[in-house]
């Protein structure tokens, strides 16, 4: 079954105000954003605009000091299908100290799989993302392309409904981040819901239906990609568009 075809879906994702405040400084104010079940949104903005902090607060890694995050399924599915449904990919990979195949091996292991069929979904997983040669080698040998899609094929054989991607292609060359981006085409062709954060331009152009635009922590736009890279609503996406710096 395709997660599209899930008969109960975890999404529509709603933020209602919500804010994170730290260290009496207000790092996200007032967000309110929908996320439906489909599509491909990239988070923009400059250095400091709340980027991934908000994909940290959505993936419940972080809770909100003001505000709510809603889950619309999850009161049928339960506070573990949240859980299960989700995955996160990280701008430096957090890989163990073991082979790439055991890597993936080990989280499906948590969800309490049986070991032939961890073997059987890893092993696809790293064919899917074109790992199966060098999935026996370490994983934190790996060049930091291999480990970003290792990352990835590890996501994918937890089968998520959504996929968040804080800058997975910052620190990779265009080799690199051409498989990334294939990799998360993948996702999104498999019915996974991909939020991701950016700061390349192009790579927005490439992926993005919509986009979500935070400066100083605020929500400034949210709106389909071709609108928003044609004719942005705030002067401080302008600004971020034509290479200002914004502060």
């Amino acid at each position: 079954m395709s997660r599209l075809e899930l008969p109960v879906s975890l999404l529509p994702l709603e933020l209602r105000e919500v804010g994170f405040r730290h260290a009496d400084q207000n790092l996200l104010d007032g967000v309110t954003l929908r996320l439906g079940r489909v599509g491909k949104t990239v988070i923009m903005g400059p250095n400091g605009a709340g980027k991934s902090l908000l994909m940290r607060l959505c993936h419940g890694l972080l809770r909100p000091t003001s505000g709510s995050i809603v889950w619309h399924g999850a009161g049928r599915l339960g506070v573990q299908a949240v859980q299960h449904r989700q995955a996160m990919v990280f701008q430096r990979p957090v890989l163990l100290r073991r082979s790439g195949r055991a890597n993936v091996e080990y989280v499906l292991a948590l969800r309490g799989m049986g070991r032939r069929e961890r073997r059987r979904l890893a092993g696809e997983a790293l064919e899917r993302f074109g790992l199966a040669a060098i999935g026996d080698r370490p994983a934190r040998v790996l060049s930091g392309g291999e480990q970003q899609r290792l990352a990835l094929a590890r996501a994918w054989a937890l089968r998520p409904e959504i996929l968040f991607l804080d800058e997975p292609t910052s620190a990779l060359d265009p080799a690199a981040t051409k498989a990334v981006e294939d990799a998360v085409q993948a996702f999104h062709e498999d019915g996974t819901r991909i939020v991701m954060s950016s700061h390349n331009l192009g790579q927005a152009r490439r992926l993005a239906d919509d986009v979500v635009f935070l400066c100083r922590g605020r929500l400034l736009e949210h709106t389909p990609a071709e609108h928003f890279f044609t004719g942005p609503a705030s002067a401080e996406a302008a600004a971020f568009l034509r290479g200002d710096l914004v502060w």
